[in-house]
């Protein structure tokens, strides 16, 4: 499977916020669309940088409450890992575990069509094996 098709499932929304935004309103964000990262984008289009939950996380227990008034490009991954619609899922579940990443946007000739997180990796691949396993089971009854 290709995530084109895993993006026509589920949907090629993006939640996105602006560096200059505060990691309290990311945090709104987060919550108000039930996601677990957004990605950093000044226009909605290009990919500036991706802020997880867990970054936020982690800053606060380094920098405690004050940093609820800082912009989210203090707490934001600048290096963000991509991939293309032409992908495979399996090559990007490699890609997610060797760099501990949870979320991946995807991008078209530098344009933000989608993200994908480990669950829709996880969920894709659980689809296929469920699939695989009817054609087996078909096979052996009509054999």
């Amino acid at each position: 499977m290709h995530i084109r098709q895993l993006l026509r499932r589920k949907g090629a929304d993006v939640a996105t916020v602006e560096a200059a935004a505060s990691v309290r309103t990311a945090l709104a964000l987060l919550t108000e669309r039930r996601v677990g990262a957004l990605v950093v984008s000044s226009d909605g289009r290009t990919v500036d940088g991706i802020v997880s939950e867990r970054d936020v996380v982690r800053m606060l227990h380094e920098r405690g409450a004050d940093l609820l008034g800082e912009p989210v490009s203090t707490v934001m991954t600048a290096q963000v890992h991509t991939c293309v619609p032409a992908a495979g899922v399996e090559e990007l579940a490699r890609t997610m575990t060797e760099h501990r990443v949870r979320h991946v946007p995807v991008v078209e000739d530098g344009v933000l069509v989608g993200i994908v997180s480990i669950g829709d990796v996880v969920k894709a691949r659980l689809d296929e094996l469920e699939e695989e396993r009817a054609q087996l089971v078909g096979y052996i009854q009509t054999g």
